[in-house]
């Protein structure tokens, strides 16, 4: 959510800062701009409502705009609509219109969070006689710097730190000073931020795919930490205002993983390297046909111990959890409770101090997972990540984290992210029914060798997809969709109504199929597509059963089922049909298919699919 990038260095800083923020478009936003300064100090402000196209063409691809030194944003609306006046850069003078031009402003800063007391804040500033031309918190933000900068006549670091003690809420700050040019300031509370480094050039960027091309060689700043970016230099401090220090991290993503490779859209790619991110995370666990947890960090004897799992996520991610909850209560008898984190700590869950909490996420830096581990550490509870990016606040922050090997994900709607979070969900569930006694050896043994064939079963769907395009493009302008399942079928169904709204801008929604009859089969009319999910042998008749009731009431039906299932033919519209494994396994199979629906359908309607409206892919406030 919101993309931050900034340059310091020899080469002109613009066009840098807007191949950065080209890179952090999957992120989402609706206005861009940037600030260079020359080296006396002065800084040019741009920014535009809309496309980062726009901004570009404003600026001649950032040749218009001289200097060494520069911030850049894309914004996602919070505070205030989308409009160039509540665009970022934000400046601390009392500007008339938009903040932009040559400004002789102090301070100048972008800004990605919410900051909850800007109000408070704004009026305080309102009586020492600052001036708003915008809505935003984040201009509140970059007057209050300006604020103590020049009450206290402090340095940068003091004049952060003393409005960090201030400001209530999440925030990515980064900020350059009119009498310090050459030096870029941020900090940071609860928004994702890293520095970049190479030779006698400095880079930050909210994501890594910003600064890929660049260098690979990157810090990762801490909560309630300030630093100073120069060029080739970076020093670190505390809220204190001490110096500490902080060890480089080498990026592995391979440069190439953050390109489309000949595909039209980041998704489809995606879907593509599901294979390999599903494999890839098996084997980070799956040694000799045994899974060893050791570089997970969870012992057998603290499996063992393990009275009750909740597994907290957001979106996708809780859809992961609903599927894992049935795998890890069939195979290892324990108890499992799957929690929305933007509901967990607002009821004061009961854990108890022998429960482990799993907190699934694939940036590591979605604000309401985030809180909710907190809120499970606070209690005393022993707490699992399940991240994408190594360094991200959750992996930092968690007990234990197991690493997803999905490398960089830029569409906004998630594919092998997913995948891969089930994957690893699969190897925990296996190890725990194991090491609990609840599947011997024998069972063990054959659950692993099923795991494994899972990445070439997905390839196969794959190289059949293009029945999938001609049903959805039949498809492309319906008006509802219900998806429909049992049992892990219905946690399946979650996913699949979640990929067809958010990218086709199609009303869609799934049921337990059971539930139908309980209401929802009132909203069925001629023609309207439901989709069923049929993956569970012992479940199948009673799906079938209720699709005939959907059927009967005029729906078209489509069917995703098992191969040899083909008397569901009878019954379906339309089958498409997806190889055999164990069924508690089945939703890494099933859910290929659904993914391709909701992006065919997008493609077919002429819409965004990368890049959906409204939305963004991490996201990092409440």
């Amino acid at each position: 959510m919101c993309g931050i990038v900034g340059y310091v260095g020899k080469r002109q800083a613009a066009p840098i800062l807007l191949q950065g923020l080209a890179k952090l478009e999957y992120r989402g936003y609706d206005s861009a701009g940037i600030a260079v300064r020359d080296g006396e100090g002065q800084a040019e402000v741009v920014k535009t409502k809309g496309r980062l196209s726009v901004l570009a063409e404003k600026t001649d691809n950032g040749n218009a705009l001289k200097g060494t030194c520069g911030i850049g944003h894309t914004r996602w609306a919070t505070h205030g609509e989308p409009n160039q006046k509540n665009a970022h850069p934000h400046v601390s003078g009392n500007c008339k219109g938009s903040g932009s031009g040559v400004v002789e402003s102090e301070v100048v800063g972008v800004h990605n969070g919410i900051i909850e007391n800007f109000v408070e804040l704004k009026e305080k500033l309102l009586k020492h006689g600052y001036q708003f031309y915008s809505d935003t918190d984040t201009e509140v933000a970059i007057k209050l710097v300006d604020y103590y900068y020049k009450k206290y006549k402090m340095g940068p670091i003091d004049a952060l730190s003393k409005s960090m003690m201030r400001i209530r809420g999440s925030y990515a700050l980064e900020v350059m000073f009119k009498d310090h040019p050459g030096e870029i300031w941020v900090a940071r509370k609860d928004s994702p931020m890293i520095i970049g480094i190479k030779d006698d050039e400095a880079f930050v960027a909210s994501d890594v795919p910003a600064i890929l091309k660049y260098t690979r060689s990157v810090y990762y700043i801490g909560n309630l930490e300030i630093a100073k970016v120069s060029q080739g230099e970076v020093h670190f401090y505390n809220l204190d205002t001490d110096e500490i220090q902080k060890e480089l991290t080498e990026i592995t993503w391979d440069a190439e993983a953050a390109e489309k490779g000949g595909f039209e859209h980041f998704m489809m790619k995606e879907i593509h390297e599901q294979p390999k991110a599903v494999l890839d995370t098996m084997n980070k666990v799956v040694k000799d046909g045994k899974i060893d947890l050791s570089e997970v960090g969870l012992t057998d004897e603290e499996i063992k111990e393990i009275t009750g799992i909740t597994i907290v996520a957001c979106g996708s991610a809780w859809h992961v959890g609903m599927a894992a909850q049935y795998v890890f209560e069939d195979l290892a008898r324990i108890p499992v409770r799957v929690e929305l984190a933007s509901e967990f700590r607002y009821r004061d869950p009961i854990l108890d101090p022998k429960n482990l909490v799993i907190i699934v996420s694939q940036s590591g830096e979605t604000a309401d997972s985030l809180a909710a581990l907190r809120e499970a550490k606070s209690k005393g509870v022993k707490t699992l990540g399940i991240v994408n990016v190594v360094g991200s606040s959750i992996a930092r922050e968690a007990d234990n984290v197991y690493y997803t090997m999905a490398g960089p994900e830029i569409a906004v709607a998630t594919t092998k992210a997913y995948s891969a979070q089930l994957m690893a969900m699969y190897c925990l569930a296996i190890q725990f029914g194991f090491v609990r006694g609840t599947i011997d050896e024998k069972e063990y043994s054959r659950l692993i060798s099923e795991l494994e064939t899972i990445p070439d079963k997905i390839t196969r769907i794959l190289s059949d997809k293009e029945r999938i395009q001609w049903f959805a493009a039949k498809f492309a302008d319906a008006h509802d969709v219900f998806f429909i399942g049992r049992g892990i079928d219905y946690a399946i169904s979650l996913e699949g109504s979640l990929k067809m709204k958010e990218i086709s801008y199609i009303h869609s929604e799934a049921y337990a199929a059971g539930e139908l009859k309980h209401g929802t089969i009132s909203l069925i009319e001629d023609n309207t597509l439901v989709i069923g999910v049929l993956t569970q042998s012992k479940l199948y008749e009673k799906t079938v059963s209720n699709m005939v009731e959907c059927k009967a009431r005029g729906a078209y039906l489509m069917g995703v089922t098992g191969y040899g299932n083909y008397s569901i033919e009878d019954t379906c519209n339309f089958v498409t049909y997806i190889p055999k494994v164990d069924d508690h396994f089945m939703t890494s199979l099933a859910v290929i298919p659904l993914q391709l629906m909701g992006y065919y359908i997008s493609v077919a309607r002429g819409l965004d699919v990368d890049k959906p409206r409204n939305l963004a892919k991490s996201v990092t406030v409440e």
